[in-house]
């Protein structure tokens, strides 16, 4: 009986240890537990993106049609001079005054304040966010503001993913992970593309690659576009049906393609921050600032009235080769303008669409100067360079592109194009477009995937084994002579009983507290010592170690058996940094194994 005992108490101890660590891919609980939250956050989601998009109908047809519709259309088709002049500053005010009186938080394009709320409020977003993100992004981009509503809709259903989760007892991950569930459901249901979602949650928002936050996530993400087909409609964004072949000089012209997206994404993201610097020169209140910069917006769509609104439309056209020559260079020109001025006013749209238009557009420049028999190859190959030089998300980017057009005969070559542009990003620029904005409020944004040593090593490969051991029937006075005197050798000793069972570890603050209540110091240790110590086990990871001790304000935890009371070692902070030397050996040091071509 003793036995079976024993096997469920270690059996219990490794389940909770594997719990409360996470250490590694084990499955637990909360996986089953969220994944069921995200299908609720992924249908929330889709109807978010349906909604909106309905939002954008309206404001749209009425601002530049005069009439009551959902349908979403272009908003410069058959729309009056006036109406072009207008309804930009009308759409500038209102969102100022919405940031204003509303929640500032509305302001930008969504995916810095997503972060920001992931890493800074632990995963905590307003309710007021969830409503006046969605509206102000409606007027913004229904009166003709260049944006796409992918950032709103991201923002936004973060928010319902972020509510849905306060309502029930969880932790600051796994309210993350609903988060971020939401925000990837909004994007899968606003462009039909599940994967890219995914890969944008391991890119940019998870902050780790486990199956308790990307199970639940891709749950959310294809929940999301299951139901889109039904809200609004299925197939491709863009479809492509074009079957490219793919050469040798192909490759070299791919990656000519991919630096030349990458000078531009780092173009356009410096006149952003720098729009948005001379903003704030102004001796106005920021509230004004979105009026002032749907000048730009009525000035472009009186030019080019195609730059107007998401344009989905010209995308198309773009990617499809039918926008050539002159009126390409036009588009991007007047788009670039609108957009890098009225994003930098603070107001409220996405990123997403106006990157893709400009990469198309700068595809169908390159396909009139690049030869080769696949001309509309460009247009698809700078798209996804330019989100992967101005996000800074190589991957989602190219699966991104292929889940918009639904033509995968162009991967290999979209790999070579995003990573060249991702490459000349990073060169170029410190930050992100994503992340500068975090950045200049001076908090620190960190994405790097690393292994974490402490997670991975036991306590037992660094724990100190040699120990001096006080019995529990020496006196105070005796300890603090004998143990605590001028040739003290260890900082704190571990008390045991008769048997060798640990009691409790004590050090010289627990003396001097001992013998100011009793000076004489006749008390016995294990009359004194607190007898529920903070123990640790020699199977745990040094992670999990380290964390205790925070929590609890230790120095060192003594390490015990599986019965938790026979001691097998004791493990000091210092102890639990030994991982990090391997740090030292693999970044640092410089070796050379072979020299004049021997070993």
């Amino acid at each position: 009986m003793n036995a079976v005992a024993n096997w469920l108490l270690r059996k219990y101890e490794r389940w909770k240890q594997d719990t409360l660590s996470q250490s590694d891919f084990r499955p637990s609980v909360s996986i089953l537990k969220l994944s069921l939250m995200a299908v609720f956050v992924g249908i929330a989601a889709a109807f978010v993106a349906y909604v909106l998009y309905r939002m954008i109908g309206l404001v749209t047809n009425l601002a530049f049609r005069q009439q009551f519709s959902f349908d979403f259309i272009a908003p410069a088709l058959h729309a009056p001079l006036w109406a072009i002049v207008l309804a930009p500053l009308v759409g500038g005010l209102l969102v100022g005054l919405m940031a204003r009186y509303g929640s500032d938080r509305i302001r930008g394009h969504g995916i810095p304040e997503a972060l920001e709320a992931i890493l800074f409020r632990r995963s905590k977003m307003m309710a007021k966010v969830a409503i006046l993100k969605p509206l102000s992004a409606a007027v913004a981009i229904g009166t003709g503001g260049p944006f796409g509503a992918e950032g709103p809709i991201i923002m936004t259903g973060g928010a319902v993913g972020s509510l849905f989760g306060q309502m029930f007892y969880l932790t600051s991950m796994e309210r993350r992970t609903l988060l971020v569930a939401g925000a990837c459901a909004g994007m899968a249901a606003t462009f039909g593309t599940p994967i890219a979602a995914t890969l944008l949650a391991v890119e940019l928002l998870l902050f780790e690659l486990r199956p308790r936050s990307t199970i639940p996530v891709a749950i959310a993400c294809f929940v999301a576009d299951a139901l889109r087909m039904w809200l609004l409609g299925p197939g491709a964004l863009f479809p492509l049906a074009t079957a490219f072949e793919v050469s040798l000089p192909t490759f070299g012209l791919a990656a000519v393609c991919g630096f030349l997206a990458g000078l531009l994404a780092t173009a356009l993201t410096a006149l952003v921050y720098r729009a948005e610097d001379l903003f704030h020169r102004l001796p106005v209140h920021w509230m004004w600032w979105p009026l002032i910069g749907a000048v730009a917006v009525s000035v472009g769509g009186v030019i080019e009235p195609q730059a107007l609104g998401v344009g989905y439309g010209v995308i198309d056209r773009l990617l499809n080769g039918q926008l050539v020559g002159m009126a390409i260079l036009v588009f991007m020109l007047v788009k670039s303008a609108m957009w890098v001025i009225y994003l930098g006013s603070g107001t409220s749209g996405g990123v997403l669409a106006p990157l893709l238009s400009l990469g198309a557009g700068l595809g169908g420049l390159e396909s009139m100067v690049f030869p080769g028999q696949d001309p509309l190859l460009w247009p698809l190959l700078s798209m996804g360079a330019m989100l992967a030089g101005v996000m800074r998300l190589p991957f989602t980017s190219i699966m991104f592109a292929l889940e918009l057009t639904h033509n995968a005969s162009a991967l290999p070559v979209l790999l070579v194009s995003c990573t060249m542009a991702y490459g000349v990003s990073v060169f170029l620029m410190k930050r992100s477009i994503l992340t500068e904005k975090i950045a200049r409020r001076g908090l620190d944004i960190f994405r790097e995937y690393t292994v974490d040593r402490l997670e991975h090593i036991p306590v037992r490969e660094v724990m100190t084994t040699t120990m001096i051991t006080v019995p529990g029937d020496v006196s105070v006075r005796e300890l603090s002579e004998r143990y605590f005197g001028p040739d003290q050798r260890y900082r704190a000793f571990p008390v045991v009983d008769a048997e060798g069972g640990l009691l409790n570890v004590v050090n010289r603050q627990d003396v001097q507290r001992w013998l100011r209540d009793d000076p004489a110091g006749s008390a016995r240790l294990a009359e004194v010592v607190d007898k529920e110590p903070v123990v640790a086990l020699p199977d745990e990871s040094c992670q999990s170690v380290a964390v205790r001790a925070a929590v609890e304000k230790l120095d060192r935890i003594p390490v015990v058996g599986p019965d938790r009371r026979t001691l097998v070692g004791m493990v000091t902070r210092y102890d639990l940094l030994k991982p990090y030397t391997h740090y030292h050996d693999e970044e640092k040091v410089r070796e050379r194994f072979f020299r004049n071509g021997k070993p």
